[in-house]
């Protein structure tokens, strides 16, 4: 359903907009943590660190697509929200035709080059040619992944983030179903698993696909519409890579620290893949509300109204706070049930690094989910240097901290290395806001877009 943002009930807007964003994200989370799940089960923690390690890479490739369909996502809540809907179906053709290209070059590089990615970050030998397969089986599927990604973004740009999760919530579902089949039932171990997400992922993209074509006319693509413009093309890039690169820089710095935690063991291993499950899930649903301010600001940036961007931006911060009180009671209180779904209840050692570092990371969550509020309001505004410098610094300081850290005090030394690196995130982000505030240029760089994009066409 298609939901103008520029209008209406600002609280009612980005929460009703952010619940199914938070699901589907979460549900998306279910294929990794399922996998997870059922491999440390029934295929031992060997099989668990294989995928474990493998994983940051693997998230590295999707969180690029993702951060270049959120730029293209920008530009089209923009077009929506001013009314512009040819340009809009312009961005969507552009970012799919984009997507066909990139997504055949990261499957290629991904199948010759996994088993020496995953040597470089000093992955044991024991797992390295299972955590290998895995991962090539993964990359074979990111078509569909861009696909869904891409559609979504579209999706969400016009105000409808529940069909996407109706979608999802059915790949989620088949990829339990399918994991329990291969992995449990036929005893795949990590290529059941990794083909269980690669048939779940294909089906979420092509659902969205036939819905669109059934329901929505203003965002079906005729014949005629399937073009690359080339202006729109590089402003998607500009906003989209400089995003790739900050989305990218999370799990790159999580590369980094993975290769403090492998000299340490399988154990080790296990235990840190088990708790980054956790946070992921902990950190989602920020990042969800922070979509949604994104879209909220693009949209009203769009239509030139200047005091509900500010609105938006400062009620999006106050849904965050009340999310990560939330999470932190939640986190505190199933900390030890949740590890244990992870891993046999025998596995005690294991268990008490992931409780000890939970018991910190509880507390922690509320810095990142300030800095996500922030880093929404920048994207919707189309500034997206300031988020790729901030998430720089953050995540540059976090591996400096974990490289110090963790050989004197172990896994707990992640948790304050996080700490340490949205402390100086916040410290950056928040007097960069009120100097751009003061600036009261909020609709300069729409305004100028758009004057650009009018002359080029004229031209």
């Amino acid at each position: 359903m298609i939901k103008d943002m520029t209008r209406g009930n600002i609280p009612h807007h980005l929460i009703s907009f952010s619940i199914p964003l938070i699901v589907g994200n979460l549900l998306q989370l279910t294929y990794n943590a399922v996998d997870s799940i059922v491999v440390g089960q029934f295929a031992g923690k060997e099989a668990l660190a294989a995928v474990g390690t493998a994983n940051p890479v693997m998230n590295i490739v999707i969180l690029g697509i993702t951060g270049i369909c959120i730029g293209a996502s920008v530009l089209m809540s923009e077009f929506f929200g001013a009314g512009k809907y040819e340009e809009l179906k312009k961005e969507i053709s552009t970012t799919l035709l984009f997507g066909c290209f990139f997504s055949l070059l990261i499957v290629i590089l991904g199948l010759i080059f996994s088993k020496e990615i995953l040597s470089l970050l000093g992955v044991p030998k024991e797992i390295l040619d299972s955590a290998t397969l895995y991962l090539r089986i993964i990359f074979a599927a990111m078509p569909f992944t861009y696909l869904y990604n891409a559609v979504s973004a579209a999706m969400r740009s016009v105000g409808d983030s529940k069909t996407p999760l109706r979608f999802l919530a059915i790949a989620a579902i088949l990829n339990a179903c399918l994991d329990i089949v291969f992995v449990a039932g036929f005893r795949m171990g990590i290529v059941g698993a990794a083909l269980a997400t690669d048939i779940a992922e294909a089906c979420s993209g092509i659902f969205c696909i036939i819905y669109i074509y059934k329901n929505v006319p203003l965002l079906r693509l005729n014949k005629r519409d399937l073009k690359l413009d080339k202006t729109l093309l590089k402003k998607t890039l500009q906003h989209g890579s400089i995003t790739a690169l900050q989305q990218s820089a999370q799990p790159i710095g999580k590369l980094l620290i993975q290769g403090v935690i492998n000299p340490l063991g399988v154990d080790a291993i296990a235990a840190f893949n088990a708790v980054s499950r956790v946070d992921d899930f902990a950190f989602t649903p920020q990042q969800s509300i922070s979509h949604a301010m994104m879209t909220f600001v693009a949209q009203n940036r769009g239509a030139k109204n200047k005091k509900r961007v500010i609105d938006g931006f400062i009620i999006g911060l106050q849904v965050e706070f009340c999310y990560w009180i939330l999470i932190c009671i939640a986190t505190l209180y199933l900390k030890q049930p949740i590890i244990k779904l992870f891993v046999s209840s025998n596995e005690t050692g294991l268990i008490h690094l992931g409780v000890g570092y939970l018991s910190l990371m509880a507390f922690f969550y509320l810095l990142p989910a300030l800095t996500n509020g922030v880093q929404g309001f920048f994207r919707g505004m189309g500034n997206m240097k300031i988020t790729l410098v901030s998430t720089i610094i953050q995540i540059s300081f976090r591996v400096l901290a974990t490289y110090t850290l963790v050989p004197r005090i172990g896994m707990e030394g992640v948790a304050y290395a996080s700490l340490i690196g949205w402390i100086l995130m916040l410290a950056y982000e928040v007097p960069y806001y009120f100097r751009y505030k003061r600036k009261n240029d909020f609709l300069k760089d729409s305004i100028e877009f758009e004057g650009n994009m009018q002359s080029n066409h004229k031209g």
